[in-house]
C-alpha cells in the first residue's frame, strides 16, 4: 500500500473529535426578568438585556446573553419556570430581575422572598452563579411596606453572598423624560443608561 493510502487509512481510522476538534460552546447568561428586562413598549433589539448582549458579544468572548424575561411576571412566576430555563439553557450566571410586579400589586413580602429564594436555590443547585436586581416602589401601601420591598433585595444578597445591584433604575428613575406614557416603563434613550448601571455588576462576573 502506497504512503499516501496508507496516511488516508489512519485519517478515516481517528475518531471524529480528533480529526476535526470542536470550539467550547459559550457560557450563557440567563436573565429572568419582568417587562424592565423585556424591552417593554419598545423593539427587542432597544431594550437594557439586548444592548448588553451585545456588549457582552464585542468585549466578552466566549459567553452570551438569553433573555428569558416576560411582561408582567411575577416572582412566582419565575419561581414556576426557572427549572425549564436552567434545563434548556444550562447557564453559567443567573441575572435574576423580578419583584416589581409583587410590589406594585401589593403582595405578601415573605411570599415574595421566598419566591425568590426558590430561583436562587435553584439556580445554585445547577452550578450557576446568581446576580440579584433589586427594585423600589411608591409608598402607596405605606413605609413599612416599601421598606420592607426593598430590604428584601438586600437581606437575600446577604444570606447568599450574591453580587447586588440594589435598584435598576437608578441612572434614570428622577427624570419623567425618561419614561413612556406609563411613567413605569423606561424609553429606549434610557436603555443604554441601564446597559451601563448594570454592567458594572455583571462584567467582573464575565471571567
Amino acid at each position: 500500500m502506497s504512503t499516501t493510502l496508507l496516511l488516508l487509512a489512519s485519517l478515516l481510522a481517528l475518531p471524529l473529535a480528533a480529526q476535526a476538534p470542536t470550539a467550547a460552546a459559550p457560557r450563557t447568561v440567563l436573565v429572568m426578568g419582568d417587562s424592565l428586562s423585556a424591552a417593554y413598549g419598545l423593539s427587542a433589539a432597544q431594550g437594557w438585556v439586548a444592548l448588553t448582549a451585545e456588549q457582552v458579544k464585542r468585549t466578552r468572548p466566549g459567553w452570551r446573553v438569553v433573555n428569558a424575561s416576560i411582561s408582567g411576571e411575577t416572582t412566582a412566576g419565575g419561581a414556576s419556570r426557572i427549572a425549564a430555563e436552567l434545563q434548556r439553557h444550562h447557564p453559567a450566571i443567573v441575572v435574576i430581575e423580578l419583584g416589581a410586579n409583587d410590589g406594585l400589586r401589593g403582595l405578601s413580602l415573605a411570599q415574595t422572598r421566598a419566591n425568590l429564594d426558590r430561583m436562587i436555590q435553584a439556580a445554585r443547585k445547577s452550578g450557576a452563579r446568581v446576580m440579584l436586581i433589586g427594585m423600589r416602589i411608591p409608598p402607596n401601601y405605606g413605609p413599612d411596606y416599601t421598606r420592607g420591598f426593598e430590604a428584601n433585595f438586600k437581606a437575600l444578597a446577604d444570606q447568599y453572598k450574591l453580587p447586588l445591584l440594589p435598584f435598576l433604575l437608578e441612572p434614570v428613575a428622577r427624570d419623567r423624560a425618561n419614561f413612556q406614557a406609563d411613567n413605569l416603563h423606561p424609553v429606549a434613550a434610557a436603555q443604554p443608561k441601564i446597559r451601563d448601571h448594570v454592567w458594572t455588576v455583571l462584567a467582573p462576573l464575565l471571567k
